[in-house]
């Protein structure tokens, strides 16, 4: 499939950082009529109504933020399969049918197999992490997902020596998923990790979030968290996993490699080609706030990137 070039992307696919704020608030003031129908259509209007997450730190890996609603977060989305703009997945993710649903593990590792989600998740208890999440177009998002740690899957799976990353790939269904029957992406999306990455206590697996199973336009049934890196990193609706020598491709990096590197980390020392990552907005605030180094996760992350030189491996 032909990737476009960026001169050759009409200026509608590409939004400018200013309006994606502006596309919010008229969002909001249309959701009684257009967004609010759409996610009504796709959950119980007992789950609409939970709205609010407790505040407060509960476990050793949670920010103490205040969590945005589960409003924001299921209707100002980057899922690129349904659609460019921030209201096109929770509007066009409808027709998706994330049950059934299968994982395929393979590569350098001593468990290679096709899991059904519900055996692939069942040794493993769930637990709720409230992660600080940023994208890299300047929004971010306090969320409060449940899933699991991908360390522990990945232990169970027993990877060979030879497994230096994890690859990711999410599944190809034009004809439930909208977005993938353009070529601005070349289909389907994959993403990438090292593997000490991976392995790191904050990379999660999420099946829900709320509390709740994850909504289809945040990635159900399955995805990948990695907060400490801008959003595009974290992979949804993934049906399989490699574990491989080389670094994988990854999409974004494929499409608009001057923009998009490997590791994407959370840094506002480097700017995005075309606009500042100095600082961030948090959906649901008027002021910008200081874009934190590792997204505010340096403690937990930075001795992995020790002595590498991070504006060469953005």
């Amino acid at each position: 499939m032909l990737i476009k070039r960026k001169e050759d992307i009409a200026s509608s696919e590409i939004t400018p950082e200013s309006l994606y704020f502006n596309r919010r608030e008229f969002i909001r003031a249309a959701s009684a009529f257009g967004v609010g129908l759409a996610a009504r259509s796709i959950f119980p209007e007992s789950l609409m109504a939970q709205d609010k997450w407790p505040k407060g730190k509960k476990g050793p890996y949670d920010t103490d933020e205040e969590v945005n609603s589960y409003k924001d977060i299921t209707t100002y989305n980057n899922f690129y399969e349904f659609g460019t703009d921030k209201s096109d997945p929770s509007q066009n993710s409808g027709r998706f049918k994330p049950k059934p649903w299968t994982v395929k593990v393979e590569g350098e590792v001593k468990k290679p197999a096709t899991y059904n989600l519900e055996d692939f998740i069942k040794p493993y208890k769930l637990e709720d992490r409230i992660y600080r999440m940023r994208c890299v177009e300047g929004w971010s998002l306090v969320i409060p997902w449940r899933g699991i740690p991908l360390a522990d899957v990945i232990k169970k799976l027993e990877p060979t020596s030879k497994a230096k990353y994890v690859a990711f790939e999410t599944i190809f269904r034009p004809d439930e998923m909208e977005g993938q029957r353009r070529p601005y992406l070349n289909w389907p999306y994959v993403e990438g990790l090292r593997m000490d990455e991976a392995m790191n206590p904050l990379t999660f697996l999420a099946v829900g979030l709320y509390g709740k199973e994850l909504p289809n336009q945040n990635g159900a049934p399955i995805r990948l968290v990695t907060p400490w890196k801008y959003g595009f990193k974290g992979i949804k609706s993934i049906v399989k996993i490699r574990f491989v020598e080389k670094e994988p491709p990854t999409t974004w990096n494929i499409s608009a490699p001057n923009e998009y590197g490997f590791y994407s980390n959370v840094n506002p020392d480097v700017d995005h080609p075309r606009w500042s990552q100095k600082t961030e907005r948090r959906i649901g605030e008027f002021l910008k706030r200081k874009t934190l180094m590792f997204n505010g996760y340096a403690e937990q992350v930075a001795s992995m990137y020790a002595g590498m030189d991070l504006k060469k491996n953005y």
